[in-house]
């Protein structure tokens, strides 16, 4: 297995990674039951050394349902017959997780109603009583 590079500032060591491989399900006739193609990727954020302190807090919090109880985030793939196509494809699927849950919201910065939006409203408003005003016509 190699690293795995999930942004430019964080790449998950090999030495980090556990993986093992078991039969797969599916379609694939007598070879089904020789081949072990389906790919188990594990990873454990608690206890990985390239997460700073607040990166690993954020990452568990946003993880949480996807993490056993001892913090290991387990990813599967058995897409494909082939057992390298897999390895890679659960690998690309581990960055993918962790990129979009380490990923933060942007802080929205309040803003003012402007004074021409203010007085375009006020005009509009002056504007529709005028015309309610027009229709309403003698009492007399």
């Amino acid at each position: 297995m190699h690293d795995i590079i999930v942004s430019p500032r964080l790449t998950i060591p090999a030495g980090e990674l556990a993986i093992s491989f078991s039969r797969s399900g599916g379609p694939g006739g007598q070879n089904v039951n020789k081949v072990s193609s389906k790919v188990d990727l594990r990873w454990n954020p608690r206890t990985s050394s390239v997460l700073s302190e607040t990166d690993r807090i954020w990452l568990l919090e946003r993880l949480a349902s996807r993490l056993t109880i001892d913090g290991t985030l387990i990813v599967t793939s058995q897409a494909s017959r082939d057992q390298i196509a897999n390895r890679d494809d659960a690998a690309s699927k581990l960055a993918l997780i962790v990129r979009a849950a380490l990923d933060r919201p942007k802080l929205r910065k309040p803003t003012k109603v402007s004074r021409g939006a203010k007085r375009r409203r006020v005009a509009d408003k002056r504007h529709h009583s005028e015309i309610k005003r027009n229709r309403r016509g003698d009492r007399d």
